[in-house]
């Protein structure tokens, strides 16, 4: 799998837009990603939902067309040899995705649905569970075994945000010793400063924790970090708010590696 590949001194990456919103845009930040990472010697996994199928309201951006934006995470992964990950809601949608990218992710929501996992499994793609927001980090355990009793061992697990009240998110940092008993663990620090069921019908986020909770993930030793970014998140169609500007994304890696190179000699 790709975190066994990884040094202890090191995490993998997993990060991109919200969103596939079209090719320029996307390839656009692929190359600023890997420009990045490559120096760094960071691993990167390539993120980009190929539809949102959960949106607040019916007007909400949901793509630009399946088959399209497929192709464009293909032509990502072909052209800048780089892994990526897209996510599915439907067990319709397993075997077409899995045509096209190296990991099927399991949204929060649907992270007990188990025909999703089942067929995300069959499919012996890398499959990454997102903690339900409203899930112990304990009971993931089930969730885990739908995938390995299906014939998979190639799981992991995101922490993406607790939900406190109806407006908020919290990250418990015991749960990420549990979830990393039964997987290695990522740890989402954009999703995770969401601020959801806005009246407006758009999710708002604090962006600006983004780096505390970085920190203190990598603190704890997660074995990776999820993060959706963008050249202009003001313009971007999904997430905006809680995303992190792809110009500064370097200085926060860096910071990152200085924590866990010094974490790794404990």
């Amino acid at each position: 799998m790709i975190l066994n590949k990884i040094p202890k001194d090191k995490f993998l990456l997993i990060a991109g837009p919200c969103a596939i919103e079209g090719e320029e845009i996307s390839i656009k930040i692929a190359e600023k990603l890997l420009s990045i990472t490559s120096k760094l010697s960071i691993p990167l996994v390539f993120k980009g939902s190929y539809r949102k199928a959960n949106r607040t309201r019916l007007d909400s951006f949901t793509g630009i067309g399946d088959l399209k934006a497929l192709k464009i995470l293909k032509k990502i992964n072909t052209e800048f040899n780089v892994p990526v990950i897209t996510d599915i809601h439907d067990k319709t949608e397993a075997d077409i995705a899995a045509e096209y990218v190296d990991v099927l992710q399991i949204p929060a929501f649907l992270a007990r649905q188990t025909d999703l996992l089942v067929s995300a499994a069959k499919t012996g793609k890398i499959v990454n569970i997102k903690k339900g927001q409203f899930m112990s980090a304990e009971s993931m355990k089930y969730a885990v075994d739908k995938v390995k009793q299906s014939g998979n061992n190639n799981v992991m697990l995101t922490e993406r945000g607790t939900q406190f009240g109806y407006n908020d998110l919290i990250v418990d940092f015991r749960g990420i010793s549990e979830l990393k008993k039964l997987a290695p663990t990522i740890l989402d620090v954009t999703h995770s400063v969401q601020r959801p069921n806005q009246t407006s019908g758009v999710t708002g986020g604090n962006p600006e924790y983004i780096e505390s909770l970085a920190r203190a993930g990598i603190v704890n030793n997660i074995d990776g970090i999820f993060l959706e970014t963008h050249t202009d998140p003001s313009q971007a169609k999904s997430d905006g708010a809680n995303m992190l500007n792809i110009n500064n994304l370097e200085v926060l890696l860096k910071n990152l590696l200085t924590l866990r190179e010094a974490s790794s000699k404990i």
